[in-house]
């Protein structure tokens, strides 16, 4: 019997297995899904705990719970891929032998990468990228008296690109609420030009941070961090000062990803962007945020890719050519505040636009404006994640593949 091994539990690895119990001849091919650990979180939701607005109990569910029947999973550390044995090696000695590998393991934060952080972890510096950062961070938030909050952004890409903009638009919402707004001056500094990747949708951004008093600083490549001086020095000489600095440190790959010597700097495995297939190897394709691929280290993302994945490891299998489809399709909501949200809709090389989503001129979402019904739409969509897009459903009236039905293109175009 051959093996298919897919490397991760999460939103990729969960997808994949569900799409190929479907779809492989099942007395030919055995599935077995490593992951290091049971719990399965709902990660956008990390956003919003330092605010108040969920628990860490409701973001998390167990992974067993939604992986499909008939499939081995083994819960264990990966301790490295020898691609030219074509087996996966586990931190306990054990050894999976594959025929097809797929990597499903996304990125993490590395604060390491940040130098000087250590000093100020979890007392005047914080993160949200997990769960226990965001909590330490509710707690500083809930006593923190007034002062320079900063929000920074050490280099790119990191997982989901909008995240912190949507922090600093909460942050202003959650002191406004709290009547203490004027004692909070907040400033977003990014090594980018602006508040985000793609200049129509930057502007936007930058907009509302003008609206509400939010400082950018922009082109702020970040040499380290002086936790006793509490500020940050640019290279270029700058320095940004803080009382509460939240902080997106460098996102990487999976560590066993460099010791099986597949990835590039940061860990990510050098893929075809319209395949995902790993570059060096091709028996080995790669799912989401573990992924060079130059689009948005995202969840909807993960789903896009998934039907158009499923059918090129399917065409690998049977010795076709593999089709190039994936155009980089993202898709999200930036919660704004004040029950208000924006939807961004683009891929490769198309950038947010106005319009409406997902039935042209009838939406009933707006895209690049804020409105209720994005709101609501956000709010949403963490109980359509568990019980719609962990199941591999496709969504309604939203295709794989970025279509351009309901947007206007600006006059330049």
């Amino acid at each position: 019997m051959k093996k298919l091994v897919i490397l991760g539990a999460g939103t990729g690895g969960t997808l994949m297995a569900r799409h190929l119990t479907r779809r492989l001849d099942r007395s030919a091919w055995s599935i077995t899904v490593v992951d290091r650990d049971t719990d399965h979180y709902y990660q956008p939701g990390f956003l919003f705990i330092p605010f108040g607005l969920y628990e860490r109990a409701q973001l998390v569910k167990d992974r067993s719970r939604f992986l499909p029947k008939g499939v081995e999973f083994t819960v264990a550390e990966v301790e490295r891929i020898d691609a030219a044995a074509n087996a996966v090696v586990l931190e306990d000695g054990r050894s999976l032998p594959y025929d097809m590998l797929i990597v499903a393991t996304g990125a993490e934060i590395v604060p390491a990468e940040l130098a000087g952080s250590a000093e100020g972890w979890r007392d005047t510096i914080f993160d949200f990228y997990t769960p226990e950062g965001s909590e330490a961070l509710a707690r500083a938030l809930e006593v923190f008296p007034g002062g320079r909050l900063v929000v920074h952004i050490q280099e790119m890409p990191i997982k989901c690109p909008v995240v912190p903009i949507e922090f600093a638009l909460l942050a202003d919402w959650h002191f406004t609420r709290r009547r203490m707004r004027r004692d909070v001056e907040i400033t977003f500094v990014t090594p980018l030009g602006g508040p985000f990747t793609r200049p129509i949708a930057s502007r936007k951004f930058g907009g509302l941070f003008d609206e509400r008093g939010i400082g950018v600083v922009g082109d702020f490549v970040t040499e380290r961090v002086d936790a006793a001086a509490r500020k940050l020095v640019c290279y270029d000489g700058r320095e940004v000062p803080y009382d509460l600095l939240v902080t997106i440190p460098t996102n990487m790959g999976a560590g066993f990803v460099e010791r099986s010597g597949l990835g590039d700097e940061l860990r990510f495995i050098p893929v075809d962007a319209k395949t995902l297939q790993s570059k060096s190897h091709d028996n080995i394709f790669v799912i989401g945020d573990a992924s060079d691929a130059p689009t948005a280290k995202a969840g909807s993302v993960v789903h896009f890719q998934a039907e158009i994945l499923t059918e090129n490891v399917l065409r690998a299998i049977e010795g076709k050519p593999l089709a190039p489809d994936l155009d980089g399709h993202a898709n999200c909501f930036i919660a704004t505040g004040f029950r208000k949200a924006i939807l961004i809709d683009y891929n490769y090389d198309i950038e947010p636009l106005h319009g409406r989503f997902p039935i042209p001129v009838l939406g009933p979402l707006p895209m690049l404006k804020e409105s209720r019904l994005n709101h609501l739409g956000k709010l949403a969509f963490r109980h359509m994640y568990w019980r719609w897009l962990l199941k591999g459903r496709p969504f309604p009236f939203v295709p794989d593949r970025l279509s351009m039905a309901g947007k206007k293109r600006p006059p330049s175009d």
